[in-house]
């Protein structure tokens, strides 16, 4: 939620989730995961696939709620009727999980960096879990930015032609 620091009147909406705050975070999560393995690869294992498999699975959970939500919201026949509160919930959960996704998606990319430029066995051994790691990351990213979308009430027809709704006019 959003507040005026100023005390006087709330705003109680949502932002849309900001692209530059999902590349700055992937970025900063790149550069921790080069510095990491650059210091550290000797000692640990090989990359694991289990996280990549979660964000995978996500991915596609996502997805499926973001359809499944559009319909209902837009009214599509044969659509359930929609859950206020679970629209919320998808929403929130988009928001965390298009960040978490970033920051995974940056830190496999840091990785990758990394292991594309080290010349022994066990880096490129590791390059498939790295790559791997970045789509997955990539498809979570996507498919909780089409949830956090679906979530949002479509205008009504009237309000299509640029007349505001009442609810910004009476804000002015």
């Amino acid at each position: 939620m959003s507040s005026n620091p100023g005390g006087g009147a709330t705003d109680p909406s949502m932002r849309p989730t900001s692209l530059s705050v999902l590349v700055v975070a992937g970025l900063a999560a790149a550069a921790v995961g080069w510095l990491l393995l650059s210091a550290l690869y000797a000692q640990m294992p090989r990359l694991p696939w289990l996280p990549i498999i979660v964000l995978g699975t996500l991915a596609v959970v996502e997805a499926i709620l973001a359809q499944n939500t559009a319909a209902r919201i837009q009214r599509k026949p044969g659509a359930p009727r929609v859950d206020a509160l679970a629209v919320a919930r998808y929403a929130v959960l988009a928001k965390a999980s298009s960040l978490a996704g970033a920051l995974f998606a940056g830190f496999s990319a840091g990785l990758l960096a990394w292991l594309a430029l080290e010349p022994t066995r066990a880096a490129r051994d590791d390059v498939p879990a790295a790559i791997a790691g970045v789509a997955a990351a990539l498809a979570l990213v996507g498919a909780a930015l089409w949830l956090e979308r679906s979530c949002r009430v479509p205008e009504e027809p009237d309000q299509k032609g640029g007349g505001g709704s009442d609810r910004q006019a009476g804000r002015s």
